[in-house]
C-alpha cells in the first residue's frame, strides 16, 4: 500500500473532493442562513408582536457573534488543529439553528442566533484552510472555484429557499432545516478530514483580543444600526463606530510587537495578498450592496412575491456557475491579473442596466443583465482569493484566511448598510400625498404608497387615491432604485484599480514551504 500527498499531485481525486464536500456543506448552511433570516424578518414581527428594530436584531447579534470569533479563528485552527475546530463550529451552528427554531420570544431567539454565529463565524475562514492546504500549490484555484459557489448562491438561494418554507410550512424551519445538514456534515468531516497536527507552543494574544473583537463588534453595531437611524450623525451610529474603529486602529498599532497577534498584519508585506485583500474589499461592498437592491426592487417596484424575486435574480447564480469551474482551472494556470478583470468587465456592463431603471423595464433585460454580471462574478470572487493565499506558506494560511474573511464580513456589513441608507433617502425625497398619514402621525409620500400597495394590494381600499398617484409613486421608486445603483456601478469601476495590481506574470507557490519533513502535516491519501 503507498501514500501520495494530495496536496502535491495537479489532480483533483477523490479525497480532496470529499474534503471540499465537508467544506462546501458547512458553507452552504452559514451564508444560507443570512439571507434565508433576513426574508422571515416580516414573520417574526407578526409570531412576536415586535417591532423591526427589534426583529431586525436577529440579523446584527449573528453579525456581531461573526465579528468576535472570526480573530480568534487563525490562531484557534493552529493550536487545537482545524479538523477538531471546524467540527466544534458545526455543531455549535447545528445546536444554535435547533435553539432557534425554539424560541418563544424575540429575546430567547436573538440570544440563540449569538450561539448560532459563534459556530457560523468560524466555519468559513477554518474552511478555507482546510481548503487551501488540502489543494497543494497546484490546483488551489480549482478547489476555491468549488467553495465560491455557496458564497454567490447564497444570497440568491437564500429568498428562494426561506420564502418556499415560510409558505409552506412555518419559520421555525428556516432553522431545523439544519439540523440533518448539520448531522450529516459533522459525520462526513469526521470521516473524510485528514487527521489534525495542532501547534500547542504558540501563545494566545488576550491584548489583542480584549482590543480586535470588541473592536470589530462595535464598529459593526454601529454600520449594522445606519439603515434604521438613516444618518451617520446619529449618536447610535457613530459613537460605537468611532469607539470601534479606534480599538482597532490601537491593535493595529499594537500587533506589531508581540510574536504571535492574535491578526498577524505582517502578512500584509506579502504583496499579492494585499493587492487581492483591497481588491476583494472593495468588490465585496459593491457586490453585497448590490444583493440588498436586486430582490427589493422587484418586492417593492414590481410587486412581486419573495419567492418570485429570489427566482428572477437566479440567472446570477446561473452565470456564476457556468464561468467559476473555468476560473478555478485558469487560476491554476494562468496569473488572475490577466483573467480578472475582464470578469470584471462583464460585472460592470451587466450592473451598468440597472442604473437605468425604471418602473416597468423589460425582465428579459433585467434577468439577462444578471446572467452576464453571475458569468463575471464566477470569474472574480474566488480567482482573488486563490491570489491572497497561493504564496503564503503553510503556517500562514489559516491566518490569512482570518485576515480575508474579516475584510469580507467588513465590506459586506458596510456595502448593506450604505446602500440601504442611500435608497432609504432617496425614497424619501418623494412628493408628501397631502392630507394622508401613516399610524404614527407621519406624512406618507406617493412613492411609500405607492411600494406599499405593491405589496399590500388592500392598502388601496384605506388610501382611495388617484391611480395615476400611485404610477408617479412608482417611477419615482424606480428611478430611486437607478440613482442608488450608479453608487454600485462607480464601486465596480473602483474595483479595476487594485485589480490593476494583481500578478500578471507565474509566481512559485509557497504552500508546502515548512512542511519538510513534517508529513504529518500534510493531507494524506491511501490507496
Amino acid at each position: 500500500m503507498t501514500q501520495q500527498s494530495i496536496a502535491t499531485s495537479d489532480k483533483l481525486d477523490g479525497a480532496v473532493l470529499k474534503v471540499a464536500g465537508v467544506v462546501v456543506l458547512g458553507a452552504i448552511m452559514s451564508i444560507l442562513d443570512v439571507t434565508v433570516v433576513s426574508v422571515a424578518l416580516p414573520t417574526f414581527q407578526r409570531e412576536f408582536d415586535a417591532t423591526y428594530a427589534e426583529v431586525a436584531w436577529t440579523m446584527t447579534a449573528y453579525t456581531l457573534a461573526l465579528a468576535t470569533v472570526i480573530p480568534l479563528s487563525g490562531w484557534a485552527a493552529d493550536r487545537f488543529g482545524t479538523k477538531r475546530l471546524y467540527m466544534v463550529a458545526l455543531a455549535l451552528f447545528t445546536i444554535g439553528s435547533v435553539l432557534c427554531a425554539t424560541a418563544d420570544t424575540i429575546g430567547q431567539l436573538i440570544g440563540y442566533r449569538v450561539l448560532q454565529g459563534l459556530g457560523g463565524g468560524m466555519l468559513m475562514p477554518i474552511g478555507m484552510t482546510i481548503m487551501t492546504r488540502a489543494a497543494g500549490p497546484n490546483r488551489i484555484g480549482r478547489l476555491m472555484a468549488v467553495l465560491g459557489i455557496p458564497m454567490l448562491l447564497g444570497p440568491i438561494g437564500g429568498p428562494i429557499l426561506g420564502g418556499w418554507l415560510i409558505d409552506t410550512a412555518s419559520w421555525h424551519w428556516i432553522f431545523l432545516i439544519n439540523l440533518p445538514i448539520g448531522a450529516i456534515a459533522l459525520v462526513y468531516a469526521a470521516l473524510a478530514l485528514p487527521k489534525d497536527a495542532p501547534e500547542p507552543s504558540e501563545s494566545f494574544d488576550f491584548v489583542g483580543m480584549l482590543m480586535l473583537s470588541p473592536g470589530l463588534a462595535l464598529f459593526l453595531y454601529g454600520v449594522s444600526t445606519l439603515p434604521e437611524a438613516g444618518t451617520f450623525t446619529d449618536p447610535e451610529v457613530w459613537a460605537p463606530m468611532l469607539v470601534g474603529g479606534l480599538l482597532v486602529v490601537a491593535f493595529v498599532l499594537y500587533s506589531f510587537k508581540p510574536r504571535h497577534p492574535l491578526l498577524d498584519l505582517r502578512l500584509f508585506a506579502n504583496r499579492n495578498l494585499t493587492i487581492a485583500s483591497v481588491t476583494m474589499f472593495v468588490f465585496i461592498i459593491a457586490f453585497m450592496g448590490a444583493g440588498i437592491l436586486f430582490p427589493s426592487y422587484f418586492l417593492l417596484v414590481r410587486g412581486e412575491s419573495t419567492l418570485a424575486a429570489g427566482l428572477l435574480i437566479a440567472p446570477q447564480g446561473i452565470g456564476a456557475m457556468m464561468t467559476m469551474p473555468v476560473a478555478g482551472m485558469l487560476a491554476d494556470r494562468v496569473p488572475v491579473g490577466r483573467t480578472v478583470p475582464f470578469a470584471l468587465v462583464l460585472i460592470a456592463a451587466g450592473y451598468f442596466t440597472f442604473t437605468q431603471l425604471d418602473a416597468d423595464t423589460s425582465y428579459w433585460l433585467l434577468c439577462g443583465s444578471l446572467f452576464v454580471m453571475g458569468l463575471g462574478m464566477g470569474g472574480t470572487m474566488m480567482p482573488i482569493m486563490t491570489s491572497a493565499l497561493k504564496t503564503l506558506n503553510a503556517h500562514e494560511v489559516a491566518r490569512g484566511s482570518t485576515l480575508v474573511n474579516i475584510l469580507q464580513q467588513i465590506g459586506g456589513s458596510v456595502g448593506a448598510a450604505v446602500m440601504s441608507v442611500i435608497l432609504t433617502n432617496e425614497l424619501n425625497g418623494s412628493r408628501p400625498i397631502p392630507g394622508v398619514t401613516d399610524p404614527s402621525g407621519e406624512p406618507v409620500t406617493e412613492a411609500g404608497l405607492a411600494t406599499a400597495v405593491q405589496q399590500q394590494p388592500e392598502l388601496a381600499q384605506q388610501f382611495p387615491v388617484d391611480p395615476s398617484l400611485i404610477d408617479r409613486g412608482l417611477d419615482f421608486a424606480a428611478g430611486a432604485f437607478a440613482n442608488t445603483f450608479w453608487i454600485g456601478f462607480a464601486l465596480v469601476l473602483a474595483t479595476f484599480i487594485p485589480a490593476v495590481f494583481l500578478p500578471r506574470r507565474r509566481e512559485p507557490s509557497h504552500l508546502l514551504d515548512g512542511q519538510q519533513g513534517e508529513q504529518e502535516k500534510v493531507p494524506v491519501l491511501l490507496h
